[in-house]
């Protein structure tokens, strides 16, 4: 039973052809109940000969094919001539007859039709699952590659530069936050992330109660979330050595927002240490001003009594 169920939903599915045998007994048996129902509308109208044959044709022909629709029709016919229920025959019934035929070749077309084009959808709905594994399948082995290839480029640094521990500790510290963020972007397909997400990323090792975030979601695509993040870990490195962080009390607001197609980003900090003297341009200052240039943007950080107050502006990349 479970066998004859699962081949007329595959027929009627249009995944695959009903066997001949099945296909012709249930086009045999939708033609019995027709003409039992229409034995029970001639009880009422006994001049009714084909109506009750169009769903006969029609079950028969989306489950086992145009074939075996067609075979439906011609059988439907000669039953709606040859059988009478108390109606006598007479010459318009072969009128009817032929309009019964053309109707049902219109509805056979249609239905093979539509068969056609679901079988169309079904394969290319497959292959594009079938690309989207592959492709899934690429980008995981290139994140691996490129997880390995950090790994190792972090490796022969550290080999390289054991005996000068300042310059070390910079670069770990830069090449933790690439890779930080890579992950983060790999999570999401590798299309980007959301700024929310990467704040919370690079600010949460610094306590939750410590920094306020403010700003509408905002998907970042992959490249500007890169410089981005470098920007962040700047300030926050900065802010865990001299600034907010460094001090029990100190607090961090970060704002965001967009107007004609350019990202706005302040970064605040309250209650730090007081800066009483800037020196002299370092690494860091330098990636700061020139992170965002590839996306026409500018930061500027002015080191205010109340802490370190930077802002940052750039264009959003269409996505």
């Amino acid at each position: 039973m479970n066998k004859l169920i699962d081949e007329f939903r595959q027929g009627w599915q249009g995944i695959s052809q009903p066997s001949l045998l099945f296909s012709t007994a249930f086009a045999a048996g939708c033609l019995a109940l027709s003409t039992i129902a229409r034995w029970g509308i001639a009880q009422i109208r006994p001049d009714v000969f084909f109506t009750p044959y169009f769903p006969a044709v029609f079950l028969a022909a989306a489950v086992g094919g145009a074939r075996v629709g067609i075979a439906t029709a011609i059988a439907g016919g000669v039953l709606g001539v040859a059988v009478n229920f108390g109606s006598p025959a007479d010459p318009a019934r072969f009128a009817l007859l032929l309009m019964f035929w053309a109707v049902c070749g219109f509805a056979i077309w249609g239905v093979e039709h539509y068969r056609r084009i679901v079988a169309q959808q079904r394969e290319d709905s497959k292959r594009l699952i079938e690309e989207e594994e592959y492709r899934k399948l690429l980008v995981e082995e290139l994140q691996h590659r490129l997880k390995n290839k950090t790994s190792t480029i972090h490796a022969v640094l550290h080999q390289v530069l054991q005996d000068q521990p300042q310059v070390w500790d910079s670069i770990d510290r830069r090449l933790r936050a690439l890779s930080a963020t890579d992950d983060l972007i790999a999570r999401l397909d590798g299309s980007g992330c959301d700024i929310k997400d990467m704040l919370h990323s690079e600010l949460g090792p610094y306590g939750h109660v410590r920094f306020n975030l403010n700003g509408d979601p905002l998907f970042l695509p992959a490249k500007l979330a890169v410089s981005l993040a470098l920007v962040f870990h700047e300030l926050a490195t900065n802010a865990g050595k001299y600034g907010a962080f460094s001090s029990a009390r100190g607090l961090l607001q970060v704002s965001w927002s967009v107007s004609e197609g350019r990202l706005n980003v302040t970064w605040d900090e309250t209650e730090g240490p007081v800066i009483e003297k800037v020196g002299p341009p370092g690494f860091g200052t330098k990636l700061l001003q020139s992170a965002l240039r590839a996306f026409d943007g500018k930061t500027e950080v002015r080191f205010l009594k109340s802490g370190v107050h930077c802002t940052m502006q750039c264009r959003l990349p269409a996505s």
